[in-house]
């Protein structure tokens, strides 16, 4: 089984404090930016980074739905990690300061991955699928926070 990892970033017109705060936020604003291939969203313990433990489905594809069931650690300043309990799956979430009232904000999952030919497809496809994904979801945080 090997590892696969899938990244994405942009750049937002709001300070990083700001922009941090808002997805550390999973009981109010995360709920807003999640694209449609979430659901069954619930936050269980916390709500407000470190400590969380939030529920959801992700519908990566027509036929691969993963249960997730995320543990929230900020283990460095601006950075938000979620573990999820029932699988390998491992999101980090790093925002820093891009010059005057402007933060970047990367996205990486990784996860251990299928063996054989099902892996070479995941390996290859899996990452795109999951950037458009965090892509879509990136887009609604600008637009939550540059209000």
């Amino acid at each position: 089984m090997a590892q696969v990892e899938a990244t994405t970033e942009r750049t937002i017109a709001a300070d990083a404090e700001t922009v941090f705060d808002a997805l550390a936020d999973y009981r109010d604003t995360r709920p807003k930016l999640l694209p449609e291939q979430f659901s069954e969203y619930e936050v269980r313990e916390g709500g407000d980074g470190e400590g969380t433990l939030v529920h959801w489905k992700l519908q990566a594809t027509s036929k691969r739905v993963r249960d997730c069931l995320f543990e929230v650690s900020e283990p460095t300043s601006g950075e938000l990690v979620e573990q999820d309990r029932n699988s390998s799956m491992v999101t980090t979430w790093q925002v820093t300061p891009a010059g005057e009232g402007r933060s970047r904000v990367t996205v990486t999952t990784t996860w251990k991955g299928a063996g054989g030919i099902g892996g070479f497809f995941e390996r290859t496809f899996a990452p795109k699928g999951l950037a458009r994904i965090y892509d879509a979801l990136l887009a609604k945080l600008a637009t939550e926070v540059e209000k």
